[in-house]
């Protein structure tokens, strides 16, 4: 693994958290939307990552490959690969006859955004991007002695 790898592994980690946040801050926004442009309520959205990388390998390969030669286990960083609606978790059904969209039986679809699941997922997009920045950090300091070893 290059120097520069490891920048690169910890700069994909970065973006990809950041991504995450974007979304996450998106999905509180949009917590009390009862229609978006297609006349539904807004829908949670949820951010999947997957390691950059040749193949899909199961994590036996991967752990056999570690085990047998560090150099096999060097990956590449992580990507956003999808941003998928959220269809597992029901929407909120809220009595208000008085409200626009209300129903015939007087009650309001409101999205499927619970703040304090988005508030834990934003704390732990928050805690991966430091550990990324943290990488980094290190690897430049690593960088920077080598280069001061070499000024002697």
């Amino acid at each position: 693994m290059g120097m520069f790898d490891a920048f690169d592994i910890s700069a994909s980690g970065l973006t990809a958290q950041r991504y995450r946040m974007d979304v996450i801050a998106e999905n509180v926004a949009n917590a009390n939307t009862t229609r978006t442009e297609d006349g539904t309520p807004y829908r949670r959205k949820v951010v999947t990552f997957q390691a950059k990388g040749p193949g899909k390998e199961s994590f036996a390969t991967v752990f056999g490959n570690a085990t047998s030669s560090f150099s096999n286990a060097v990956g590449k960083g992580v990507r956003v690969t999808t941003v998928q609606e959220d269809f597992t978790s029901g929407m909120n059904k809220v009595y208000d006859p008085a409200h626009p969209d209300a129903d015939e039986s007087g009650y309001v679809t409101y999205p499927n955004v619970n703040t304090i699941t988005e508030m834990t997922n934003l704390i732990d997009a928050t805690r991966g991007y430091e550990a990324n920045a943290t990488a980094f950090s290190a690897s430049k300091s690593m960088a920077m002695a080598g280069l001061d070893i070499g000024k002697a």
